[in-house]
């Protein structure tokens, strides 16, 4: 079988998987607003993922490390996202949609940084970019957003739930003929884990990290809402999230030809500075049109940093905790980012609307970015070799 033949497995995987979390990450604020709940409690929603990934990312980490699989655990979370979504979309109090929602979490949240570290180490074997494979879950992502958009628009937000299922029905069915990685290392114990943790140079990235992180995954969440309030509809909302995603997956594919140029923290800088004039300028439109527009943005944004960290933190943390470590990076990442981002975006934007929450956010990324500068320079961004 040749090497892109034994991938289109995973690719098909990164598609689907990525096409149920667009559903999720664009529409779900919507939904719950038609459920009658207001930006805070929208706001607490949102956080109970980010919550539970920090919980579940290092637990499925550690137990796909453990078992030296990665196809069981994707199998295992898939048949629990299923399950749970089908559970959580019937909900309608409060309290029942954020227990529900702890529970479909825990099962959706490792899904996609477990596929991305297995077609991290997929193409380290066949030596290929990962960013050619990760475009997957861009075009998935981004086919999604505009198809689900239109759907949604024509029926209504109460009719999520079905193009969720369908997809990740499709992400079930392409599970069974992934490749699984193998892993030639001793089983994974705990004690190995608290390696990660008394590495210094990784622990102070993720702090850094975290002012431009929070800003990013605000606008995951809010960015819908800030649509609406400036008169957009769901169409529209799925529009600025396939203009985004698609930058997205031409800065991926092209990976392999301006990756290697500079230095990873080089990439995460100049990401930083654009993350920072992006929200600036967010903050002071009054047309959606022009959101939509800066979507294109989100590709030398979110693709530029995603994958230099992603690069950075592989080589930070030794072979036999690379599960682990990425997963550690995603929690931070989506997960600590995840629920300060909601709650302080659900209750900036319910007092005093989208236009001061993302000139906040502006200022979160620019102090971010200088923080990694400054990382940079001093000894801890001279990175060590892993072992």
């Amino acid at each position: 079988m040749s090497n892109s033949e034994s991938l289109v497995p995973l690719k098909m995987l990164l598609f689907s998987f990525h096409a149920t979390n667009t559903i999720i990450i664009s529409f779900l604020p919507l939904y719950l607003e038609y459920k009658g709940l207001n930006g805070t409690e929208i706001g607490w929603v949102l956080a109970i993922g980010p919550l539970a990934s920090i919980f579940a990312q290092p637990f499925w980490g550690y137990m796909s490390d453990k078992y030296k699989t990665v196809k069981r655990m994707l199998l295992i979370c898939i048949v629990g996202l299923l399950i749970s979504s089908v559970l959580f979309f019937q909900m309608n109090t409060l309290i029942a949609i954020l227990l529900m929602g702890a529970v479909f979490y825990f099962f959706t949240s490792p899904i996609g940084a477990l596929s991305d570290s297995l077609a991290q180490r997929r193409a380290d074997d066949l030596r290929v970019s990962f960013g050619t494979i990760r475009t997957w879950g861009s075009i998935g992502f981004a086919t999604s957003s505009l198809i689900v958009g239109e759907i949604l628009d024509k029926f209504g937000i109460q009719f999520m739930i079905w193009p969720y299922l369908l997809f990740g029905t499709i992400a079930l069915l392409v599970i069974f003929r992934l490749t699984d990685v193998k892993v030639d290392s001793e089983p994974i114990k705990l004690r190995d884990v608290s390696v990660l943790v008394k590495n210094k140079p990784f622990i102070i990235f993720l702090l850094f990290i975290l002012f431009i992180t929070i800003s990013h995954r605000t606008n995951d969440s809010f960015m819908g809402l800030y649509i609406t309030q400036l008169g957009g509809s769901e169409r529209l909302v799925g529009l600025a999230w396939f203009v985004g995603v698609a930058s997205e997956a031409a800065v991926f594919a092209f990976a392999g030809f301006w990756f290697r140029k500079f230095h990873s923290l080089v990439f995460i800088i100049i990401a930083g500075i654009l993350y920072s004039i992006r929200w600036f300028i967010y903050s002071s439109v009054e047309d959606p049109m022009y959101i939509i527009a800066l979507q294109g943005l989100h590709g030398l944004t979110f693709g530029v940093f995603y994958l230099a960290a992603f690069d950075y933190v592989t080589r930070l943390i030794p072979k036999l905790l690379q599960a682990t470590g990425h997963l550690v990076f995603f929690a931070t990442f989506f997960g600590i980012s995840g629920i300060v981002g909601s709650l302080m975006g659900g209750a900036l934007i319910d007092s005093f609307g989208g236009g001061v929450l993302y000139f906040v956010m502006g200022c979160f990324a620019l102090l971010g970015t200088i923080s990694m500068t400054i990382y940079h320079v001093l000894p801890y961004g001279k990175e060590k070799v892993r072992g």
